[in-house]
């Protein structure tokens, strides 16, 4: 008999997360390395949600358990903060409170799909989505973007892919791994293809207030009413507020899947932390001026390591208008000799580029098809050029 299940052996460890552990352990160590891995926000949590978590500690009733679901205060504001920024009208009982959005992504799988169903998965997409649906008893059928659609699937790609066993949709955007963003028209479009065809959508709207350029990032069962009672909305404070840490995120959807994800939930870790939902509380009901100081931020870093990358010969990146990533291409520095080692995927450049100027990428395997890396511009001005200066004569040794 083998030690570990065949389900869990499967699940492969989580490439971003690898990728920021081992740069933190070579800074720890002393070595100069600049990290491009992690998708958080270099930012302290605003003040005035910490303060709010505060004193929450110092109230008895937040020492103890409390409605699997999440606290009422907590989910009326989601309610109230869904309004507000979607204009999408739901009600408490449609939410549940979850530990981040990552477990929201997994108990939604879980709820709606059954053993040997399909999910399409608009590729390049998050590392997480995948295992999530592989655990959940589904298959994921990738479809791929590439860099000259902006990352961007086409419903004609997705009706290509589709069969009968096709059960759902995940669809990000803004988008991580690539920061591009569907415009309206399109979000509209699939959304009545996925009604049509009575498919159900997992909308990851994660990083919904970090926009630019104009770009709009709408809720898609606002765009197409008719599919509200088919989406399920993951959401949470971790990007938009700095919190990623605080472990906060929600899923909102019909009321009989958020009850059975609810049972679900109660079973495997019950209530998010009394203290950080007050945390969360504070966060979605306060203005968004912090998030916008913010987003001023990561727009003018966006300009910085897009102009950057492009300088780099072989490299070739799209201008994102979401999130604080980007995307670019390396398949013009594959297959070139640098330093002695000549890299033919995007994974073995990355391992070459932390080996020999130490900055770490997350490579495009991790995303998808090889032939790319991600960065995370979430990091300061000065460490973006000096990063991205040590892989541009890295790569000008090429031949």
């Amino acid at each position: 008999m083998t030690r570990i299940s065949a389900r869990i052996a499967a699940i492969a460890e989580s490439a971003t997360l690898a990728v920021d552990a081992k740069a933190k352990a070579l800074k720890a160590a002393g070595r100069p390395v600049i990290g491009f891995g992690a998708g958080e926000p270099d930012f302290p949590t605003p003040d005035y949600i910490v303060e709010a978590a505060a004193a929450a500690t110092k109230v008895a009733a937040n020492h103890r358990y409390s409605p699997t679901p999440g606290l009422p205060d907590l989910r009326d504001a989601i309610v109230a903060k869904t309004k507000r920024d979607s204009n999408y009208e739901i009600t408490a009982d449609q939410v549940l409170v979850t530990n981040g959005g990552k477990q929201a992504v997994y108990q939604a799988f879980a709820t709606i799909v059954e053993d040997g169903d399909e999910v399409l998965l608009p590729s390049p997409y998050w590392t997480t989505y995948p295992e999530c649906i592989q655990l959940a008893g589904g298959i994921a059928v990738e479809v791929f973007a590439d860099e000259t659609q902006n990352y961007l699937v086409t419903v004609e790609q997705l009706e290509a892919a589709r069969t009968p066993k096709t059960k759902a949709l995940l669809f990000c955007s803004p988008s991580n791994p690539t920061g591009s963003v569907y415009s309206a028209e399109q979000v509209k479009a699939i959304g009545e293809w996925a009604l049509k065809n009575n498919i159900w959508i997992i909308a990851d709207e994660i990083y919904e207030h970090l926009l630019y350029d104009g770009a709009t990032a709408p809720s898609m069962p606002v765009v197409v009413p008719g599919l509200a009672d088919t989406t399920i909305i993951i959401n949470g404070v971790a990007k938009t507020y700095a919190m990623t840490g605080w472990r906060v995120g929600w899923m909102i959807g019909p009321k009989d899947v958020i009850k059975a994800a609810t049972n679900l939930q109660s079973h495997l870790t019950s209530n998010v932390s009394n203290v950080s939902q007050r945390a969360a509380i504070a966060a979605v009901t306060g203005d968004l001026a912090a998030v916008h100081k913010m987003g001023e931020a990561f727009n003018r870093r966006r300009k910085l390591i897009v102009s950057l990358l492009n300088e780099i010969p072989g490299f070739s990146c799209p201008t994102p208008t979401g999130a604080f990533y980007v995307y670019p291409s390396v398949k013009g520095v594959l297959g070139k000799n640098i330093r002695g080692k000549t890299p033919t995927t995007s994974a073995e450049l990355a391992t070459l580029i932390l080996e020999e100027v130490e900055v770490a990428a997350v490579p495009g395997e991790a995303f998808g098809p090889s032939g790319y890396l991600r960065f995370s511009y979430a990091l300061s001005d000065e460490d973006i050029v000096e990063g991205i200066g040590r892989i541009k004569k890295l790569v000008e040794e090429a031949n």
